[in-house]
């Protein structure tokens, strides 16, 4: 197996067009294992294995590994095959641990998983390996389309013509076509990863390890996420074509499968975010794990913890070093114990889920992010969110914050994407800096600690005693309003109970003044009558005097 990778290209994210294939003319070394999992369908394997057999790649340089996963009858190996192909049985069902038992087996520089139904076009396998000669770190996948075509007796010579027209593989294209290739930092060049015609070198498999053969769909997808983590690249080949002989179990029930496989993946692939919006969850592979020197002191260490704790993102973990399993506590004499800040913090955190206490720095490699943090700094409630936007939304492997600078030099927090320092550890030359080779791969920036929102522990107390002096002041400052709400609110239902009186008052003067309106009316009408009367007997004595 080729090991010597000194001098390997540096692909910076996923932009693999740096690369140059082997040319054509040029005679490949590498060596390729084809691992083929089945159970049943010996008409279809006979057919794939033929299409092996019709490849342009060197057949010395080639070997199949067909893995029977309990057919009944058992499989067998045609005569139409490749000259190095082998049959092993795994009684352990699955698909996954099929594959296991085929990678166990293999002894090629590039492992090729191909499924039993999937029949390779001549050159598909050359296509592939010539990719793999440029640089090793790469995961490569060739372009299936699905055909309802009849399944033929023996392989045909021109493969097109029979399987056509067939289906592409939809999502496959459309994931190529919207990010330029997956070249375009793309946010999960993983799902390239399909277990149907997919290659991989097998240095990145030995560092991600086998397919997980616990979940029960989505292995592909899953263990193309720790490729990725282990520093792959993900390169379509359009060249390297096959066809699936018939629809896949995802094209005949798409939301089926997407139920079952997401209920699983969403625990181990921390890039789904849209399968963690629970705010109070945990995964088994957090989206960052915090470091933490936990031997710096209860206090500092509890202000910087707690605050991690206490921020928006909740999907996270925190390490917390010291030696732990060496703490002896003193119950005679606890507070003269020499070691009584590393009892607290032990104490303080034993039965947080999401604190870790650890002798030895062991960060799960399928951890995306991880931040080394001082102990004493405290990072402020969106803090973490906010680099991790800035790390991944610019595809950088390492973002350093800058929180003291002084004579006796830096201190800094140090946001790591571990695809990335993966990568780096692969390509770079002996004596180079880990950190340089990272910018080469990735890019590496420093933001200043006060952007970001981070804090000492002086200064997060003072912050929070000002902040308790400014909540006293504000409730002192409510109670006060409130009082004085109070006393206006009597005031009005005072002026109220006022305003209904004069308003009865007002009422009653009406209906007085409209009494002695009508008396006065009355009054006058008399009057008038009066003064009638009055004249009328006047008149009437005169008229008497006169004739008298």
């Amino acid at each position: 197996m080729t090991t010597d990778v000194a001098g390997a290209p540096r692909v910076r994210g996923n932009d693999y067009r740096i690369l140059q294939p082997l040319p054509e003319d040029l005679t490949p070394e590498l060596t390729v294992s084809v691992v083929i999992p089945a159970y049943g369908g010996q008409d279809k394997l006979d057919l794939v294995l033929a299409g092996l057999a019709r490849q342009t790649y060197p057949a010395e340089l080639t070997e199949v590994i067909v893995v029977d996963n309990g057919s009944a009858p058992p499989l067998r190996l045609p005569a139409v095959r490749p000259e190095r192909t082998r049959l092993i049985v795994c009684a352990q069902p699955g698909r996954a641990s099929a594959r296991n038992a085929g990678l166990a087996e293999a002894t090629g520089d590039v492992i090729h998983w191909l499924d039993s139904d999937v029949v390779l076009t001549p050159g598909a396998i050359e296509a592939h390996m010539r990719w793999h000669h440029a640089a090793p770190y790469l995961v490569v996948t060739g372009y299936i389309r699905f055909t309802e075509a009849e399944v033929p007796r023996e392989l045909p010579d021109d493969l097109e013509r029979h399987f056509e027209p067939a289906e592409p593989h939809a999502w496959i294209v459309d994931l190529v076509e919207r990010t330029d290739g997956l070249t375009d930092n793309p946010q999960r060049p993983f799902s390239l990863h399909v277990g149907g015609a997919t290659s991989v070198n097998a240095r990145l498999i030995e560092a991600a390890g086998p397919m997980d053969d616990e979940l029960i769909l989505g292995q592909d997808t899953e263990m193309g996420y720790r490729l990725g983590q282990a520093g792959a690249v993900f390169v379509p080949e359009p060249s390297a074509r096959a066809y699936h002989l018939g629809p896949t179990m995802r094209m005949r029930g798409k939301q089926p499968i997407d139920r079952v496989s997401h209920a699983f993946v969403a625990d181990r692939i921390p890039a789904y975010r849209w399968l963690r919006g629970h705010p109070g969850r945990q995964w088994k592979v957090p989206y960052v794990t915090v470091v933490v020197d936990g031997t710096a002191g209860y206090d500092s260490v509890r202000a910087t913890v707690d605050a991690l704790l206490a921020g928006t993102l909740p999907d996270l973990s925190v390490l917390v070093l010291g030696p732990w399993d060496t703490l002896d506590r003193d119950r005679r004499s606890p507070l003269k114990d020499p070691h009584l800040d590393l009892v607290l913090v032990q104490g303080h955190y034993r039965h947080e889920g999401r604190v870790r206490l650890s002798a030895t720095e062991s960060v799960d490699p399928a951890v995306p992010f991880v931040l080394r943090l001082p102990p004493g700094w405290v990072p402020g409630e969106d803090s973490l969110a906010r680099l991790l936007d800035l790390a991944r939304d610019e595809g950088l492997g390492l973002v350093n914050v800058l929180l003291h600078e002084s004579a006796q030099g830096v201190v800094a927090a140090r946001l790591e994407r571990a695809s990335a320092f993966a990568r780096a550890r692969i390509v770079m030359a002996a004596g180079e800096d880990l950190d340089d080779a990272v910018d080469s791969v990735s890019g590496v920036t420093w933001v200043e600690a006060e952007t970001y929102g981070f804090t000492t522990e002086a200064a997060a107390i003072l912050g929070r005693r000002g902040a308790y002096r400014a909540r006293l002041e504000a409730q002192a400052e409510a109670a006060r309003l409130a009082k004085e709400a109070e006393r206006l609110r009597a005031q009005v239902a005072k002026w109220r109970d006022e305003a209904g009186r004069w308003r009865k008052s007002t009422v009653e003067l009406r209906r007085e003044v409209g009494t002695l309106r009508r008396q006065l009316a009355a009054a006058g009408r008399a009057q008038q009558s009066l003064r009638v009367l009055v004249s009328t007997t006047m008149k009437r004595a005169l008229r008497k005097r006169l004739r008298g």
